[in-house]
C-alpha cells in the first residue's frame, strides 16, 4: 500500500474523522498510522510525518498533504471517481462554501461538545456560543437537503466531502442527545448508519485510552 494516513485517537479526533472518511470514500487500500493525543510524544511522533505538527496527514508515495480540506481536494483530484464534491456545478458550490465553513468555524459547537464516541449519550445543556452554531448548523443541513438533496439520504443526495467534514458534528450531536428537527434526525441517522462511519465508531469504542480535557459531564 503506497497511501498512508496519520490520525489521533477514533474516538476523540474529529479532524483525524474528516480525512479518514474521504480516503475510505475513494476505496483505495490505505496503511493506517495511529498517534496519541495528549502525551508528552505526541508532537514530535506526529512530526515524524509532517512538520505541520498536526493529524490528519496523508502520505501518497513522496507526496504529503496535511490539513483535512487540502487531503479532500488532493483526492477529489486523484480519485474523481469517488465523487467526494458533488457532479452539479451549483451543488458543487454549495457544498465548498458549507465544507469551508465547518473548517474555519463553530467554535462553540467544538469546545462545548468534544468529540468523544465512547461517552454514554446524554445531555448537555447549550450555552450560547453553541447554540448558535446548532442553530446554523441546522439550517445548513435543511438547506443542502431540500436544495440538493435528492437522489440520497446525504446532504447532496450521495455521500461527499461534505458529509465527512460534518460527521463528527453528528457524533457530537447524537452524544450529547442535541435537540434536532426531522430532517436533521433523518440526515444524522444515515450518517450513522455509513459503513466507513459505523467501522469508525466501533473502533473508537474500543479504544481504551483516556484524553482528560474531552471528558466533560
Amino acid at each position: 500500500m503506497d497511501v498512508k494516513i496519520v490520525i489521533g485517537n477514533k474516538n476523540y479526533s474529529s479532524w483525524s474523522l474528516r480525512g479518514w472518511l474521504a480516503l475510505k470514500q475513494t476505496g483505495v487500500l490505505f496503511e493506517e498510522v495511529l498517534i496519541l493525543l495528549d502525551t508528552p510524544q505526541m508532537h514530535e511522533e506526529i512530526l515524524a510525518h509532517s512538520s505541520a505538527g498536526r493529524v490528519p496527514v496523508i502520505i501518497d508515495g513522496d507526496i504529503t498533504v496535511w490539513d483535512s480540506l487540502a487531503i479532500v481536494e488532493y483526492l477529489a483530484e486523484k480519485f474523481p471517481e469517488a465523487g467526494l464534491w458533488p457532479s452539479d456545478v451549483a451543488a458543487r458550490a454549495h457544498a465548498r462554501a458549507v465544507v469551508a465553513e465547518m473548517h474555519s468555524g463553530f467554535t462553540g459547537v467544538r469546545s462545548h461538545y468534544p468529540m468523544n464516541i465512547r461517552r454514554e449519550p446524554a445531555e448537555r445543556p447549550h450555552d450560547e456560543r453553541a447554540a448558535a452554531d446548532v442553530t446554523r448548523i441546522l439550517a445548513i443541513w435543511n438547506e443542502a437537503r431540500a436544495r440538493f438533496g435528492v437522489g440520497g439520504d446525504f446532504l447532496y443526495g450521495a455521500f461527499s466531502a461534505a458529509d465527512a467534514f460534518y460527521a463528527p458534528v453528528v457524533s457530537r450531536f447524537v452524544t450529547y442527545k442535541v435537540p434536532v428537527d426531522d430532517v436533521a434526525r433523518a440526515y444524522m441517522d444515515a450518517v450513522m448508519a455509513h459503513p466507513s462511519m459505523k467501522e469508525w465508531c466501533e473502533a473508537g469504542r474500543a479504544e481504551s485510552w483516556i484524553v482528560k480535557a474531552d471528558e466533560v459531564d
